[in-house]
């Protein structure tokens, strides 16, 4: 008897998909001076849209309108009152579930159980939450009497379109600012609904403003004077040019970077608990994840166990159509980013590491990646060095607790990292050890909009969520930074 799921797929016109979308500026969808992009399908390579973009001169036009808002309105209304209009948007984003689910998945790749279970549901959240601070700012520690920064820029990844949108308007709305955001050239349709989502709410005209385009758009966007802030998510090359773009300007800048977070497991591991673990620190959303735990590192008396463990149960994995419930892994974003993953994978056959694939079919057409480890891996290779973002793993051993630090410490990054152990003091005493912004113990990708996110060194500075995350948008009468 055949016990294989039927598939299960969500209707791909719940996302009530348009032919076309517009920027979104000052109040109005309008069209843009730039050339109009194809958003395609990454599961089938089929064009799911024509997308309007921004010239440089949209973007002039964009910074203008937001500053003429929080000069005029937004900078003067009450906090309480700033409160009401992201409430709104929240509860908007969840009528609109889904919605944004589907075509979150439909522009992404991204199975529909991760966008309707968690992306769709944590950008509410993330509004929920930032509504509750709007009028409490003069209590959260930063002074008795903390102000917005003004207009803010704000361009974010591929990886979670929407979750990331809300990211950065939730929290500088709630502290007084206004926005012009660039979502990523291949991921611009749900950032348009939410778009939407702020008419709907009847937030005033050049608060929010959206602006679709390629890297140009977005390196014309932060370079643009009229900024007091720019808030970026993205590559850590692209950080870096920002970060030069911006010196001596004095305006604020946070940035979340690339990752390559190391998921260390020793000999007292709960180990089926941690092969859970590991599946979903790095397979989630295709690898498409700055702080995938993309580097296992697991004690040598039990490696051998974890590993058949963890074939087996990669093994079941099923790759597909994003839209299926029953998907586990969907397609990678585009051809560009499925290039980049298959060169790092074969640099990791070049340079002598051993390569396990899931003998998982594959579908004919669309681009995917089928989940894929490398042991023997050294840590001077490029697969244990390089941010892959994609469904790869390297596994490399250790023998004693203070190795295992030493190797998950050597990379130029640090944004997260997992401890699998039975003993608390050992995940203690390795948690206070290891560089990273966020540190699991025997648990991983767990987020919260209470719990500030971010990490050291290459993956970036600044914090997003919670108390800490607020303090980017705000300037007070000790640093007077962004007062205009």
């Amino acid at each position: 008897m055949d016990w294989t799921d039927a598939a299960a797929p969500e209707s791909r016109e719940t996302a009530r998909l348009s032919a076309s979308y517009r920027m979104f500026v000052d109040g109005q969808f309008v069209e843009g001076g730039g050339e109009p992009i194809k958003t395609r399908n990454p599961a089938s390579e089929e064009v799911l849209a024509e997308v309007a973009t921004a010239s440089p001169s949209d973007v002039d036009i964009a910074v203008r309108a937001a500053r003429r808002c929080y000069d005029k309105v937004w900078s003067r209304t009450a906090g309480a009152e700033r409160a009401k209009y992201l409430f709104r948007i929240a509860r908007l984003i969840q009528q609109r579930d889904r919605e944004l689910a589907v075509l979150e998945s439909l522009d992404n790749g991204k199975p529909i159980r991760e966008s309707r279970d968690i992306d769709v549901p944590m950008a509410a959240a993330h509004f929920f939450h930032h509504a509750g601070w709007a009028d409490k700012l003069g209590y959260a520690g930063f002074g008795p009497d903390p102000k917005p920064l003004g207009v803010v820029g704000a361009v974010i990844p591929w990886t979670f379109p929407l979750l990331m949108a809300a990211w950065k308007i939730a929290p500088a709305l709630a502290c007084g600012n206004t926005v012009v955001l660039k979502p990523a050239e291949t991921t611009p349709l749900t950032a348009l609904v939410l778009a939407e989502i702020c008419q709907q709410a009847q937030l005033p005209p050049g608060v929010v403003n959206i602006l679709p385009g390629d890297g140009d758009a977005g390196a014309e966007l932060v370079a643009h004077q009229g900024l007091d802030m720019v808030a970026f998510t993205g590559s850590t090359e692209v950080g870096k040019q920002i970060q030069r773009t911006l010196a001596g300007t004095g305006r604020r800048l946070t940035l979340g970077l690339g990752g390559k977070a190391a998921n260390i497991v020793f000999d007292d591991a709960p180990v089926d608990q941690a092969v859970e673990g590991i599946v979903d620190g790095i397979f989630f959303n295709q690898g498409h994840v700055c702080w995938a735990g993309s580097r296992l590192l697991v004690q040598e008396p039990i490696a051998d166990e974890l590993l058949g463990r963890l074939r087996a149960r990669t093994s079941t994995l099923r790759v597909g159509d994003p839209l299926d419930r029953n998907t586990d892994v969907g397609a990678i974003n585009s051809r560009k980013q499925l290039e980049r993953i298959t060169e790092l994978a074969d640099a990791g056959d070049a340079e002598g590491a051993q390569r396990w694939t899931s003998p998982c079919p594959l579908p004919d057409r669309g681009y995917f990646f089928a989940p894929t480890m490398f042991s023997d891996v050294s840590p001077a290779m490029r697969i244990a060095r390089e941010e892959i973002l994609g469904p790869v793993l390297s596994v490399l051993s250790f023998r004693t607790p203070d190795e295992a630090v030493a190797k998950a410490n050597n990379t130029p990054y640090g944004l997260s990292a997992g401890i699998w152990t039975e003993n608390g003091s050992r995940a203690l005493w390795a948690a206070q050890r290891l560089r990273a912004g966020m540190v699991w113990a025997n648990t991983i990708n767990r987020f919260d909009p209470a719990a500030p996110f971010g990490g050291y060194q290459e993956s970036g500075f600044g914090r997003e969520g919670g108390r800490a995350g607020l303090a980017a948008y705000l300037a007070t009468a000790d640093d007077g930074g962004g007062l205009r």
